[in-house]
């Protein structure tokens, strides 16, 4: 193997990314499809074919840099999972049902024990050979790290293994461990990756391109690993660039200096070649919470007041220049079952008992919102045009996140206008909707409490994965509806960049996938 570069290094003709994207910050101040898989050969599969020749480096530019220094335990493992250079024990397909990876099957021994067979002829990027040791040594760190991965907050779970699989045991029955396990944050890293204080993916995953350099929030480097579990990846490499500036990414997509490019502003789209841009529905929704226990929106009736009073499509065409989705739910088109579920006699039974509009007669209302995403605030401006042609006295309070968090948790506004996740780490809603709309909820901005909603997402919690968990969702989200206690507005997609000649390049609303082994660059 030649030696290998201590910094990111482009292809020759991608060179300029960095510099257009210096310069222009100085100027400024910058699910998936084909994301499905089968059983035993899930994954992703190769053009290239161990020993096949390597293809042309892929040019990547990404919008946020490492925060975490790209340990696995952090939000940064989602950069390694869009690499494809750290893998899990197990993968989600479209519909967000669980799959093998790198465990080829997994049952369910008793109501809180779950068995996962190991994958054989699986090697690390290091050369250690994958075993149910040392991938229940990577999972117990990550079980006993402090502060937790985010998908097992609030799970007690412990991790053993036993032959050739690994036993996890949790203290409460969990439907869901399968698909905690495909979170991106308990990915397997060789047993050299944990050694010191810090978690170090370089050289340490499983996936078809090993992480072989970091140039701390400037790029990254990733080489084929010719001996992928399987089958090697069609192009040699990845040369990664972080440019948090909109505009130079859009520019690095026009100049052609990079192949890939994540999240392109919507205000930038217009000067960019259309056929350079794909548009993926994301699992993020614009929505009005309304606060159903203090002021005027205690009263259902003005409740539903507000919700005739509102025009999405205005906002997706004014705010989004028709870059996002209506919103018919909570849940959006990156949820493959929630349009077929709205059509469901059940769900429009439980809409039918929405409370009739009132009369807003003057009422005022005060609805906050925060600069950090950048349409936020337009948004707010547009609803508060709205309410008032429909008698509402509508004033904005603006701020930072970090500066308007607590109150908005506290219920110190009449509304809150939100852009929010509604599928975490597990790929299923039901922790959203618990969160932000159960009575004991943590995020709960509607300060809502329904007996009925209550009931609603227990029996979500509870149901299987499958067609049974799908429904009760769906059934979940037709009793918030019912209730008004927050008006979906739109679904927010991302526009993503590919050069002519990209192919396989993935376009995932959940952002775990993006480079593939079957991704390729025409030289």
């Amino acid at each position: 193997m030649p030696p290998r570069p201590t910094v990111p290094r482009l292809a020759p003709r991608r060179a300029g990314l960095g510099l257009a994207a210096a310069g222009l910050l100085l100027l400024t101040g910058c699910f998936a499809e084909g994301s499905g898989s089968s059983a035993e050969g899930s994954g992703t599969s190769s053009a290239g074919g161990a020993g096949g020749s390597a293809g042309a480096r892929i040019g990547l530019a990404m919008l946020q840099p490492p925060r975490s220094g790209l340990s696995p335990l952090s939000d940064d493992a989602f950069k390694l999972s869009r690499w494809s250079t750290a893998e899990t024990l197990v993968r989600l397909d479209e519909a967000g049902e669980a799959q093998p990876m790198l465990a080829t099957g997994w049952e369910q021994l008793d109501e809180n024990t779950w068995s996962f067979t190991v994958r054989d002829g699986v090697t690390f990027h290091d050369g250690t050979e994958l075993t149910a040791e040392n991938a229940a040594a990577s999972l117990t760190r990550a079980v006993e790290a402090e502060p937790a991965p985010r998908i097992l907050d609030g799970v007690e779970m412990s991790v053993a293994a036993e032959g050739d699989t690994v036993r996890v045991t949790t203290a409460e029955t969990d439907p869901l461990v399968p698909q905690r396990l495909s979170s991106p944050q308990l990915s397997i890293l060789a047993p050299a990756a944990y050694e010191g204080e810090a978690v170090t993916p370089v050289g340490h995953g499983t996936g078809p391109f090993e992480l072989t350099a970091v140039d701390g929030t400037a790029g990254a480097t990733l080489e084929r690993y010719d001996a992928y579990w399987n089958g090697a990846a069609a192009a040699s490499g990845i040369d990664v660039s972080f440019v948090p500036d909109g505009t130079a990414r859009a520019a690095a997509l026009r100049a052609g200096e990079a192949d890939v490019v994540e999240a392109v502003p919507v205000g930038q789209a217009a000067q960019v070649e259309e056929d350079l841009l794909a548009e993926v529905p994301m699992p993020r929704t614009n929505t009005l919470y309304l606060n159903t226990e203090d002021g005027p929106f205690a009263d259902p009736a003005v409740r539903a007041a507000a919700r005739e009073a509102l025009d999405p499509q205005g906002i997706v065409d004014g705010v989004y220049e028709g870059r996002a989705d209506t919103a018919a739910g909570l849940l959006g088109p990156a949820i493959p079952y929630a349009a077929a579920g709205r059509a469901t006699d059940a769900y429009r039974e439980l809409l039918a008992g929405r409370a009739e509009a009132g009369d807003p007669a003057g009422r005022k209302i005060t609805i906050g919102t925060f600069t950090d995403r950048a349409e936020l605030p337009e948004v707010a401006v547009q609803l508060q045009q709205q309410l008032e042609a429909a008698g509402f006295e509508v004033e904005l309070e603006v701020r930072e996140y970090q500066y308007i968090e607590a109150d908005a948790i506290d219920g110190q506004f009449d509304a809150f206008v939100l852009s929010r996740a509604t599928v975490l780490d597990s790929g299923d809603p039901v922790a959203y909707m618990v969160s932000d709309f159960g009575c004991e909820g943590s995020f709960n901005l509607s300060q809502f409490c329904s007996a009925t909603v209550d009931d609603a997402l227990t029996a979500a919690e509870q149901a299987a994965p499958g067609e049974e968990r799908q429904e009760a969702i769906m059934a979940a989200e037709a009793a918030i509806l019912a209730e008004d206690a927050a008006i979906p507005m739109l679904h927010e997609r991302v526009i993503q960049g590919e050069q002519d000649g990209v192919a396989g390049a993935v376009r995932d609303p959940r952002e775990r996938e993006l480079i593939t082994a079957a991704t390729t660059v025409a030289e």
